[in-house]
């Protein structure tokens, strides 16, 4: 398996829709899997869209454990998910900066709604169906957009919130915890 390289914003491929997926635990679905694994590690992310490495299916992963880049963010359980639906669970949504490996360098205030419900299966086919918050959400959320041709600075309320990750910091914009990709 391969660590593939990632498309970054401008790239046609990031607005598209992907397509659900019809068969569950293939070798191509697993071999999938396994280079969404490998790039994600290797780019030291929190999450990653099929949609992101050039093959347009439902499917992501994320998970995260106590890691450096992410200080404040509570663990989140390696997940891979087909075919996601999200329910937002109530009107309250959050700010929260983000970044994106599509999106290298960049950082943006993101408003999200804080507890979802989300649904899917695994890459075996077995149901997935969760109630979260908080940073495990807005994770899920955010991949789950790059399914739909959505990048976080489309989320953007405020533009004076986005920017490079450097120039935010510099003028205390950006909070240094705050400065990490997705």
């Amino acid at each position: 398996m391969a660590v593939r390289p990632i498309l970054r914003l401008g790239h046609p491929l990031l607005r598209e829709v992907a397509a659900p997926l019809g068969k569950f635990d293939t070798p191509e679905l697993h071999a999938l899997v396994q280079d969404l694994l490998n790039t994600m590690e290797a780019s030291n992310g929190a999450g990653l869209a099929a949609i992101q490495i050039g093959v347009l299916q439902r499917v992501v992963i994320f998970g995260l454990e106590r890691n450096s880049r992410y200080p404040d963010a509570e663990p989140v359980p390696l997940t891979v998910l087909v075919n996601p639906e999200i329910e937002p669970l109530g009107e309250d949504r959050e700010l929260g900066w983000e970044g994106c490996l599509s999106v290298p360098g960049m950082r943006g205030l993101v408003p999200r709604h804080r507890q979802i419900r989300y649904r899917g299966y695994d890459q075996y086919g077995q149901p997935i169906d969760r109630t979260v918050a908080d940073f495990h959400a807005r994770v899920v959320q955010h991949e789950c957009d790059h399914l739909d041709g959505i990048l976080y600075p489309d989320r953007i309320e405020d533009m004076r919130a986005f920017g490079f990750q450097d120039e935010l910091l510099a003028s205390g914009v950006l909070p240094a915890a705050a400065a990490v990709d997705e």
